[in-house]
């Protein structure tokens, strides 16, 4: 939603402002100017993106577009989801966890937090580091040490997307200057003609300079910088879990352990104690 806005408020200052000063619109529309500067953009990404890294980048950027899924109520949702399984091995042993994270969207756990369950990343992440300690014969550091690879690995395909788009975005005001200089070069070839036609040649050769500045630093960029955090947001989440679980393997009890968990969530969108201390003795009641 915010991208919508955001990209309205950029065109209206530019055009708006081109407005005031006495600017005309038609001047600005060049199509051979768009084909160049767009047809080239999106043949150079074809050309150094392979074909899954190119469905991830239109699938996140559609994602942008409708908002961010993660919130505060989200992280809460994670804290609960925590401390049901926890308490789990705490009741029942860690036996009990297996037909929950061998079958998560069919856990009576699990599927009490379908927001969770759409982001398969995280309850993937999740299930896979439980079953380990189901499995037993592991050591809570060489858990964290597992862990800590995941999220890396995690990390570094998340920002495929971004990194993407941002070499797209430093591409395209050189492939503007390239669209210019193709339009001075139609130019020169009328350089007998008369001024009012050689100022219209240059200056439709200069709106590729200024398109090319323009889709590079008004959204290009912008929407790259946006991926990056989405990213940077997705591997919070697998944060908090990692201290969770890791607290769990070292013998904490299970309000402890999302604790620790609550503490590696951001700023932005941490639960409070008392929230956490909420649902924690609402839990008890239900029990």
């Amino acid at each position: 939603m915010f991208i919508i806005i955001g990209s309205v408020v950029v065109l209206l200052a530019v055009l708006g402002g081109f407005a005031l000063e006495g600017g005309p619109f038609l001047v600005l529309i060049q199509v051979a100017e768009f084909v160049i500067i767009g047809g080239s953009a999106i043949g150079a990404m074809l050309i150094m993106t392979p074909l899954p890294v190119l469905k991830k980048i239109i699938n996140k950027v559609l994602g942008a577009l409708k908002g961010s899924k993660i919130s505060k109520a989200t992280y809460l949702s994670l804290l609960k989801l925590m401390f049901e399984v926890f308490q789990v091995t705490r009741r029942d042993g860690l036996i009990a966890l297996e037909s929950h994270v061998e079958s998560p969207d069919k856990s009576s756990i699990f599927s009490k937090y379908p927001d969770l369950l759409q982001q398969g990343n995280v309850v993937l992440f999740m299930c896979d580091t439980l079953r380990l300690i189901v499995m037993g014969g592991i050591m809570s550091h060489d858990i964290e040490g597992l862990m800590d690879i995941d999220i890396e690995s995690h990390h570094q395909d998340g920002a495929k997307p971004g990194m993407i788009l941002q070499k797209v975005g430093d591409s395209m005001p050189g492939l503007g200057i390239v669209a210019a200089v193709l339009g001075i070069v139609i130019t020169m070839q009328a350089i007998n003609g008369p001024p009012e036609e050689i100022g219209h040649k240059v200056a439709a050769a200069l709106v590729g300079t200024f398109l090319g500045i323009f889709l590079s630093y008004g959204f290009i960029q912008p929407l790259a910088t946006n991926l990056d955090l989405a990213a940077e947001e997705e591997a919070n989440m697998l944060e908090a879990i990692k201290a969770g679980i890791v607290s769990l393997a070292k013998g904490f009890n299970p309000i402890v352990s999302v604790e620790f968990a609550r503490r590696a969530i951001a700023n932005d969108h941490r639960p409070t104690f008392q929230e956490m201390e909420a649902f924690v003795k609402d839990t008890k009641k239900a029990k």
